[in-house]
């Protein structure tokens, strides 16, 4: 996972791979195509016309479908396909898209701010303070905004700048059974036969600059757009994606990911599977629960799958074993360093001691966080801390309670009740109470327990009848309070925010004792970072920094793989493979325009010889994770050959321990796309726009 700047320095491997543009052309990140690309803040898109037309995935845009979707008008269900542009539906007021304007290496001012601190929490308080300033400097130009990265564990910081379009409107999805075929079933599984994709529109006010959404808007222009590949692609063919993958962890210590695996992943996919469990059970009987909860149990299925994906990763590939032995040459090499090497080790010590810290406190931790920052609950502790903040300077509040935050906050609040159901609040927090009365004494919350008032079911069960009485869940009174000082809070009688106030010294504790390890932890994680790239140069191996959601570049080529003895996958899925899967019930219930269309060879032209069909999903050894989803996949000559949408089971453990010989990328094919808007759910209006209509 490249970072831009990189990109000179690996220019033979890129031509020897078959790029056909210099690295020059992709370094001009805004240029084209690279200033097509754009994040979505947790997704990646790109445009894909003069008109402010962006092409995501599915499950990106999947939270907007949800939105916009009722039990009696279901999107997510039927798709949506506006007649005209003026059809085209909000993706509600959080959605964004985000354009790179610049991006400024400011390392040896963070690093100076850093030096002149204290002690640990003077570094952290220091290192905070530095970013609010950068960030507020960049973004006195109205309409952008700006965000401050560390890479390699502090030893170099970036600050980017973006135009944030505050009007994304849902342009086009398909039906849920094209866009999620397969569902959770063949998640992270191949062959696969989805196609991921959705687009959305951005859209500005008359004078070109972002708004927020109005009728009166326009759609935007942007410099760059990417126009579909005009040459088929093939195994073997050059690839490429450019996009913000979310973290991985690399270049975490032995002890982290024997952490991870050992309690992180299989406790919290527990949770996840038991909160899935009870909302599939309400859903069956209130179909107002299954529309309402389908974003939030997506992300709930995506993450358990994933995480028992890389249990069982680790196992196959003894990712313990590779962790401890890299770790352990490390180490040797450091000791052979002399006085710097010692510097080194004695970070790495800093670091496992600051990690045993965190470690015993971590079920508390998990539980009483997810407790008090979800459903009612979660709104009355984000908007008492406003009222906090709002006590403040703005250059002083908390970060995510400055006035540039306020639009977020407030358009949280306003589609809170598109995804909650109080029956259904009240389960998942006699849930996450159940949990909190098994934790053993040492690691209760002491405001918790006054509030709880006993340590039984019927200390649950009153609990819960009295959060019953909240308002919050009424939009208008969750307007109200998002505008109320302190002092309302604290004088409040409703029981939501009586919680909130009880616990919120608590949480403002353990937030303060969070800070100093962080503080700890930036004098001592780059220097133990960059003594481990000292020892991979020695080595002869090119270092990348780990992903922290900003943009990467990653390449290779179209190629399958064998997974196992005897079996062996080929790069691409077809039209054909989609019906043979096909059982007539969900997840596996394709349109019957799909079936029909194909079962009579109808491929509208998109066929590639080759194959013998329209290829639908294919294979590459790209490096990707989340945040990759919806990235463009280019080809040699920087045209849009797809969209990155998952990987294979096989590379699911890649996050902490890279493995080329088994790590492939998913993608939906462009081919596929254009298919199903000419021959399955026909867009013809859009199918111009795109300029690839059926000739």
């Amino acid at each position: 996972m490249w970072v831009p700047q990189q990109l000179p320095e690996i220019a033979g491997p890129l031509q020897k791979a078959g790029l056909k543009l210099t690295a020059e052309q992709l370094a001009d990140l805004t240029g084209d195509p690279m200033g097509a690309v754009v994040a979505l803040g947790g997704c990646t898109a790109s445009f894909v016309s003069p008109q402010g037309l962006v092409v995501t995935n599915h499950h990106c845009a999947y939270g907007a479908i949800q939105l916009n979707s009722t039990a009696e008008k279901n999107l997510i269900k039927d798709g949506f396909n506006p007649a005209t542009i003026a059809d085209e539906v909000s993706a509600g007021p959080t959605a964004r898209i985000y354009v790179l304007d610049d991006i400024k290496d400011v390392t040896s001012e963070a690093r100076a701010a850093i030096a002149g601190a204290k002690d640990a929490l003077g570094r952290a308080k220091a290192l905070d303070a530095f970013e609010k300033k950068l960030v507020a400097e960049c973004e006195a130009e109205p309409g952008f905004r700006c965000r401050f990265y560390s890479f390699s564990g502090g030893n170099t910081y970036r600050l980017f700048k973006n135009l944030e379009i505050k009007d994304v409107r849902l342009a086009y999805a398909p039906p849920g059974s094209v866009g999620k075929f397969g569902g959770d079933i063949d998640n992270w599984m191949w062959p696969r036969h989805t196609g991921d994709f959705s687009f959305y529109r951005a859209y500005v006010g008359k004078d070109g600059k972002p708004a927020a959404f109005s009728k009166d808007n326009v759609p935007y222009q942007p410099k760059h757009w990417l126009k579909f590949a005009d040459q088929e692609l093939g195994a073997g063919d050059f690839v490429m994606v450019a996009g913000y993958p979310g973290s991985t962890n690399r270049y975490a210590l032995a002890s982290e990911f024997d952490n991870t695996a050992a309690w992180t992943y299989p406790t919290v996919a527990r949770h996840y599977e038991a909160l899935i469990d009870l909302v599939q059970k309400a859903g069956k009987s209130n179909p107002d629960i299954a529309v309402k909860y389908a974003s939030v149990m997506a992300g709930w299925n995506n993450t358990s799958k994933n995480y028992e994906g890389q249990l069982e990763g680790f196992k196959r590939i003894d990712a313990a074993g590779q962790k401890h032995a890299e770790e352990a040459a490390v180490l040797k090499w450091l000791k052979g360093q002399g006085s710097k090497g010692k510097a080194a080790l004695d970070a790495h010590a800093k670091l496992i001691a600051l990690g045993e810290q965190a470690k015993a406190t971590r079920d508390r931790d998990l539980i009483f966080r997810q407790f008090s920052m979800s459903g009612a609950i979660g709104a009355a502790t984000s908007m008492y801390r406003l009222s906090i903040e709002n006590e403040k300077p703005n250059a002083e509040r908390e970060s995510g309670y400055q006035e540039r935050d306020l639009p977020t906050l407030e358009g949280t609040m306003k589609q809170m009740e598109r995804r909650y159901v109080p029956a259904m609040d009240r389960q998942l927090q006699a849930y996450w109470l159940g949990e909190y009365v098994k934790l053993p004494a040492a690691q209760r919350v002491a405001a918790v327990d006054t509030w709880l008032g006993g340590n039984d079911s019927a200390a649950i069960n009153r609990a819960l009848d009295k959060l019953a009485g909240t308002q919050l869940g009424n939009t208008e009174e969750r307007l109200k309070w998002l505008k109320a000082d302190r002092k309302a809070f604290e004088a409040s009688n409703d029981p939501a925010i009586q919680y909130a106030v009880t616990v919120m010294p608590t949480l403002l504790k353990l937030e303060q004792e969070r800070k100093v390890r962080e503080g700890e932890s930036l004098l001592a994680r780059p220097t133990y970072l960059q003594a481990v790239a000292d020892y991979k140069k020695s080595q002869g191996e090119f270092v990348y920094p780990d992903a922290n959601l900003s943009l990467r570049i990653t390449f290779g080529n179209v190629m399958g793989y064998e997974p196992k003895d005897g079996v062996s996958y080929t790069p691409f899925t077809t039209l054909e493979g989609v019906v043979a899967k096909e059982t007539g019930a969900d997840p596996f219930d394709s349109p019957k325009a799909l079936i029909d269309a194909v079962k009579a060879k109808r491929y509208g032209g998109l066929e590639d010889k080759r194959i013998g069909s329209v290829p639908v999903n294919y294979l590459s050894d790209l490096d990707i994770t989340g945040g990759n989803s919806g990235s463009p996949v280019l080809d040699a000559h920087g045209k849009l050959v797809g969209l990155a949408f998952d990987g294979n089971w096989e590379s699911v453990s890649s996050n902490w321990v890279f493995d080329p010989k088994m790590t492939r990328m998913i993608a939906v094919d462009g081919r596929y796309l254009r298919w199903i808007m000419q021959e399955v759910y026909p867009s013809p209006r859009l199918l111009e726009e795109l300029n690839v209509s059926k000739k």
